[in-house]
């Protein structure tokens, strides 16, 4: 079954794998990421069976996935991935539910699906939007009964599993464009996790690119160690697309073909310094060695920001920005109240 890579760092989280309380590997010290993890530690040691996590391309909805898992009681047990859209359709149905002999032609003896693999465990349903509506309906089927049928058994099987979720997409806007099952989506959305993309999080953006340097020196023997301040500058300026990855495998890239101690202009495509000198700088990190901003009112500002956008993505709805955010509408009008906003 093919996988997307997560990189040598692994989207920032230190190796080996973590144990106990996982989040503090989690690299950065913007306020959106303190926050984060001390959700992944209240989510991860909860009884919630359905988590659904948000996020660019790249932001690490596989990492904070396997922290969830690590964080609760199951960790001893399978961290089952699968990547809903590199399972051909035709065959996605056999690899999570597993077959019996003679189900279909080439089914020539019993397989063990891949949820069934999992119990006691977690799993990942990594790109959920790019689930079939058949398939859809099974899922909800199991995540409501537990239950499930092996492909050509009138038998059901019991599984005991934590189900997290991941998607780069809006999904209540794939609701309303009929390619999302609406019971599904509020059945996955008991718990959901947004992800800040890179090019919000301030100065962890140097945290992170110094952290993957250390890890890719200790493998390939190089000795990049610094930044140069032209690269500093380009690093700020550039939006980063593809997010954590992104870096992780420029950086990876610099380590393996280029020589010296620091990262220099002339390491970079032409294409990132071109895109970054055509926009403005990103802000500053509000955390450590950022803006000097008391940290009350980095936070503040944050919240409002998230608010604001959800609210913007879901049309003011308040009902379904908190459930975006994994509040009760009661709770998000009284943060609104408290951070001064009014509702779109």
């Amino acid at each position: 079954m093919a996988q997307k890579s997560r990189g040598l760092y692994s989207l920032g989280v230190n190796r080996p794998e973590p144990s106990t309380a996982p989040s503090a590997r989690l690299i950065g010290e913007h306020p959106s990421i303190v926050r984060l993890r001390q959700l992944i530690d209240r989510v991860g040691q909860s009884k919630a069976r359905t988590v659904l996590i948000y996020g660019e391309t790249g932001t690490g909805k596989g990492l904070v996935a396997r922290l969830l898992h690590h964080a609760s009681s199951r960790t001893a047990a399978p961290f089952v991935d699968i990547n809903c859209a590199a399972i051909p359709g035709p065959l996605l149905e056999s690899e999570l539910f597993g077959h019996e002999k003679g189900a279909f032609t080439g089914a020539v003896g019993h397989k063990q699906g891949l949820i069934e693999s999992a119990d006691g465990g977690t799993v990942f349903l990594d790109e959920v939007r790019e689930l079939d509506m058949v398939m859809q309906a099974k899922l909800l089927t199991l995540l409501d009964t537990r239950r499930f049928r092996r492909v050509g058994s009138v038998r059901t099987t019991d599984v005991d599993v934590r189900f997290i979720a991941a998607t780069n997409k809006i999904l209540l806007g794939e609701v309303k464009a009929g390619a999302f099952r609406d019971d599904l989506y509020y059945r996955l959305q008991v718990v959901s996790i947004n992800l800040p993309p890179l090019r919000e999080r301030g100065d962890d953006l140097f945290m992170l690119a110094h952290a993957h340097l250390d890890v890719c020196n200790k493998v390939y023997g190089s000795r990049m160690s610094q930044l140069d301040p032209e690269v500093e500058d380009v690093f700020r300026r550039y939006a980063w697309p593809g997010n954590v990855r992104e870096l992780e495998n420029l950086i990876e890239r610099i380590c393996l073909l280029e020589d010296g101690q620091q990262v220099m202009l002339k390491h970079l495509p032409d294409r990132i310094i071109r895109e970054a000198r055509n926009a403005r700088p990103l802000p500053a990190a509000s955390g450590a060695g950022g803006t000097g901003q008391p940290y009350h009112v980095a936070t503040a500002q944050f919240q409002k920001q998230l608010i604001g956008d959800v609210l913007t993505e879901c049309r003011g709805n308040l009902g379904d920005a908190a459930a975006r955010l994994g509040l009760t509408r009661h709770a998000l009008r009284h943060q609104m109240q408290k951070l001064e906003m009014n509702s779109l």
